[in-house]
Order: C-alpha cells, then structure tokens, then sequence
C-alpha cells in the first residue's frame, strides 16, 4: 500500500479536500445559474476554442484548489497539473517529485454551458503516475465521491455517506454501456451498435460516467480516440480511475494494459474501458478487441 508522505496525516488531508471540493461546488453551482441569463453568460464562457471552451468557473474553481493546496501543503515536494494551466505548468513539473496533484477544475464544460448538470471536478494526487487518491465531485447531484487508495465511498455536503454499489453484469450484451453527449464518433457507434449492449446512456463529463459505473446505473465505458484526432488527457481519467479502482472496477487500454500517467503531452489516445469488475475486465476487453476486428472497425 502507498503512503502518503511522512509529514501528511491522511485523514487531515482528505478532510482538507472534501472542504475545499465543497468550495468549488459552491463556485460552480453559482456560475451554473448565472449562465442560464444570456447576457450572462457572454461573459463567463472564454473561448479557447470552438471545442474547447472554457469559462469563469474553470477558472474561479481552478484559482482555489492550486492556491489551497499550496497553502496547506509545502512540505513535501510534488508538483500540480491543471487542465487550466497546462501550458504554464508542464515545464516546470518536478521531474524528480513521485507525488503530483492533477486537477481538472471542471470536466464537461460543454455540458454545463449547455445546462444538463452532467459536469465534475477531478482532483487526484498521483503516486509514481499511478491514481492514488482520488476526488470526484457532481455538483448538481450533491456527490463527491472519494478514493483513499484502499476504499471509495460518496458524501453530500451535509455529510450523509453514499456506498458504492458495482452491478454484477459479466457478460457484454447484458451490460449498460454509458457513452458521451459531446464527444461522439462514427467508429464509437458502430462499435456499440455492433456489440448491441442491453442499454445505452448518454451522459457527459467522464467523472460523472464513472460514478455511474461505482453507483451501479451502468456497467461500462469506452474511450475510443480517432488517430490523429484530440484524445482524453491525464486530467481527464486520474480522479474517475481511482474511484472506479477502489470500489473494485478497472479502467484500462484495450489491451489490458493499465494507463501511465504524466506521458507525452498527458495524452491518452487510442481505446480505453472502464468496467464494473477488475477480475472480469481482461476477458471484456479481449472481447472487444475480437469485434473490432472480426468487423474492421478500428486499427489494433
């Protein structure tokens, strides 16, 4: 088992967190409403580009984690990778640090700007590029789910707790697979037409899908990024992956391979699955690797 660093008590740390992910909801759910108001919401969205907005609330959400965390925690070295500060960052990671905070401040943009309430807030502190502890915050659902490195549960804000509950579907066609409102591709839907799975949801932001996965409303989600289009970053997959882990699922490549965190341009391209069971991950992904194939679906 991991530890945490000797000058960090674990419970302290976790209590420290769950207070500032409330914060951020705070800060989230006011912009949430704010943006409902058009004149509004011309000046909370900031463009980066047409798919890739980003708005005050990333930013506000973004501003308050970074400053909390360095003011509660300077004595151990680790460095911090936000989605937000991407460009300012990466160059200066501490490239001999084993701990490393990755922050997305809020996954789903485009569904909070749409208002469907399918947005989150990962945090995850890394270990050696491995999820240990993980957040997992849904505002609008007053969740945060938390991974400690051993187990996962969920809390409301006034402190009632939520337990994970993974369905036990092992077989594909019986499975509900949970699939993206805003990043849907031909390939991805012909896969999971193919496969023809009990259920389809359509949600956005991967925090949510995976707390639907630990919840037990569906069973399995799958990554898949074009070559040479845009792929899903270490922000994106950090937080969810230490839940999905804790409470017993898996997320990992096609191939069964687990992901590496802090690679070239924290990318992670090609076919990812999250499923409900780490036991009966492997003979899952081998299955799709056998459709995909057997219909020429992607390149493997």
């Amino acid at each position: 088992m991991v530890k945490v660093p000797f000058c960090v008590d674990t419970d302290k740390l976790i209590s420290d967190l769950k207070i500032i992910s409330w914060e951020a909801a705070d800060i989230l759910l006011y912009y949430s409403k704010e943006i409902k108001d058009i004149k509004q919401k011309n000046k909370i969205v900031r463009n980066k580009g047409l798919n890739d907005p980003v708005t005050l609330a990333d930013l506000k959400v973004n501003e308050l984690i970074i400053k909390k965390i360095r003011e509660n925690y300077s004595d151990f070295e680790y460095s911090i990778l936000s989605e937000e500060n991407v460009n300012l960052l990466s160059n200066s990671l501490c490239s001999n640090c084993d701990w490393l905070w990755v922050l997305d401040p809020l996954d789903g943009t485009k569904d909070f700007i749409q208002g469907t309430g399918n947005y989150a807030m990962h945090l995850a502190l890394n270990y050696k590029n491995k999820p240990y502890l993980g957040f997992v915050l849904i505002p609008s659902k007053n969740e945060l789910w938390i991974a400690n490195g051993v187990q996962v549960w969920g809390e409301r804000k006034d402190g009632v707790i939520l337990k994970s509950k993974l369905s036990q579907e092992k077989n594909l066609k019986d499975m509900t697979i949970i699939t993206s409102k805003n990043h849907r591709n031909e390939t991805l839907e012909c896969l999971i037409n193919t496969i023809n799975f009990k259920e389809k949801i359509v949600m956005g932001s991967i925090g949510c899908k995976i707390a639907s996965i630990v919840k037990g409303d569906a069973d399995i989600y799958i990554s898949l990024s074009l070559p040479g289009a845009s792929s899903p970053k270490d922000w994106d997959f950090a937080a969810p992956e230490a839940i999905l882990n804790a409470a017993g699922g898996a997320i990992t490549f096609i191939d069964n391979k687990e992901i590496s965190y802090n690679q070239e341009n924290f990318e992670q391209p090609g076919i990812i699955v999250a499923s409900n069971n780490k036991l009966n991950h492997g003979r899952i992904c081998s299955e799709i690797i056998e459709i995909i194939r057997n219909n020429n679906l992607y390149p493997i």
